[in-house]
């Protein structure tokens, strides 16, 4: 099953009460499209962190892939990690409820006006594999955005 939710209340951002779920431009688009929640301000050479106030919920073989929109590019918007990779066990972390954030970068000289409702990036959902001799892991999400990657 592949549905996008609103986060519980309690996770989500900009005091918001209620979000607006991610959906396909056009018949034959790959990607959902995400919408920001409240204007925000980029800084010139600076990023943000956008929350979208928005988990998905989706198989164990597949990810949901974060890209910005060729609009925010043409505008010198881009995602900070170039490329963001939503796991499955996101979902519902106790964290942050699994609130899909887009970390944009804006690489203009100028700063840019993210207006509310505005299509912001895209996901698309993809399957992976994994190696036939992969050792097996049993370290399970403890936290949000950025967690895989802290050591204890």
């Amino acid at each position: 099953m592949r549905k996008f939710f609103e986060v519980k209340k309690e996770a989500m951002e900009y005091g918001k009460q209620s979000a607006t779920l991610p959906k396909r431009a056009t018949q034959h688009s790959a990607g959902y499209d995400f919408f920001v929640p409240q204007q925000i301000e980029l800084k010139p050479h600076q990023s943000t962190l956008v929350w979208t106030n928005i988990k998905a919920k989706f198989l164990e073989d597949e990810f949901l892939m974060l890209c910005v929109t060729s609009g925010m590019g043409k505008r010198g918007i881009m995602l900070a990690n170039n490329i963001g990779i939503i796991d499955c066990d996101y979902f519902e972390n106790p964290q942050n409820d699994g609130n899909i954030g887009f970390r944009l970068f804006n690489f203009s000289d100028e700063p840019y006006i993210l207006k509310e409702g505005e299509k912001m990036g895209q996901g698309i959902f993809l399957k992976y594999l994994k190696v036939d001799d992969e050792e097996i892991v049993t370290q399970t999400r403890q936290g949000g955005f950025g967690s895989t990657d802290k050591k204890e």
